[in-house]
């Protein structure tokens, strides 16, 4: 990120004072920022393995050491400034008319991604090669890494970040979030299933490899119980690595009496002894997990 510096620096002084946006210096800041994340030369956010690395939030990958996920706010807040820079316009992609004020993606071929119509993948948003995107939705800033697939009606909202080898089945609705610019987006990691009509929304993390069952609705405040033990383990804005995640609900006492409150449950591992094809098949069968 070293050699974004100067971007970064004219991306700020600009979000704390618009006039500047009026400077061609500053304009050209927001608008190669965006060409950038359109690029994947920029991330959002991005993992941080290194245990002196400050900034970003802690988020665990697999059972190895913590790692973080490191938010970089300016160039939300180029998105941002991006919106304020761009007029209205008519778009056309075959029979399909837009009014928007962000272009869509192009030059798909070339980066060797598949988007079947009428899947929209909007510019600042980067796929890596062999991502797929079927008649779902993926926001600028986003980011969707190989060997993915976003299913019909799934929807990635802005900057939220897609691992490698993620399935997101049909209509799983994943957040976005440009404010408050330091807020963490939603992050899944590399290999997990998420299973249809899942909402992931408020800068939850599912780490490597878990499996959300069909319908789980996770937020900042969702209760993750792990109840494969003797006791039941809490967890909130985390689904730990190799988690096999069902819906659930739980007694809450309220003044009117007590009600049920949806909370998501940890059933099960995917096992460790399997490759990843062969786990997922076996936690889905196992555990009995609707997706």
């Amino acid at each position: 990120m070293a050699t974004e510096e100067p971007l970064k620096s004219l991306v700020e002084a600009a979000f704390r004072d618009r006039e500047l946006l009026r400077s061609p210096a500053h304009e050209a800041a927001v608008l190669r920022t965006i060409e950038h994340l359109d690029q994947g030369l920029l991330r959002v956010a991005e993992p941080d393995r290194t245990p002196e690395a400050g900034g970003g939030e802690a988020a665990s990958s697999g059972e190895g050491a913590p790692h973080k996920w490191v938010t970089h706010a300016w160039i939300k807040e180029a998105i941002l400034l991006y919106f304020a820079l761009r007029g209205m316009s008519v778009m056309e992609a075959g029979p399909f008319e837009f009014h928007d004020k962000i272009p869509l993606k192009r030059g798909l071929d070339k980066a060797g991604v598949r988007v079947v119509p009428p899947g929209t993948v909007r510019y600042g948003a980067f796929l890596e090669q062999g991502a797929i995107v079927m008649p779902g939705y993926v926001n600028i800033g986003a980011w969707v890494g190989s060997g993915s697939m976003v299913d019909t009606w799934a929807t990635v909202g802005s900057c939220a970040q897609i691992g490698r080898g993620v399935h997101l089945a049909g209509g799983v609705g994943i957040g976005g979030v440009l404010e408050p610019p330091g807020a963490r987006p939603v992050i899944i990691e590399d290999g997990v299933f998420v299973g249809s009509r899942v909402i992931v929304v408020e800068g939850v993390v599912v780490e490597e490899e878990a499996v959300l069952g069909a319908g789980v609705v996770l937020t900042a405040s969702t209760a993750i119980l792990d109840v494969t033990g003797p006791e039941v383990v809490e967890h909130r804005g985390r689904v730990p690595a190799r988690s096999v995640v069902i819906p659930g609900t739980r007694p809450k006492r309220f003044p009117a009496g007590e009600f049920q409150v949806p909370c998501a449950l940890i059933i099960g591992k995917r096992s460790e002894a399997t490759d990843r094809k062969v786990s997922l098949n076996a936690a889905l069968r196992d555990f009995a997990v609707p997706v």
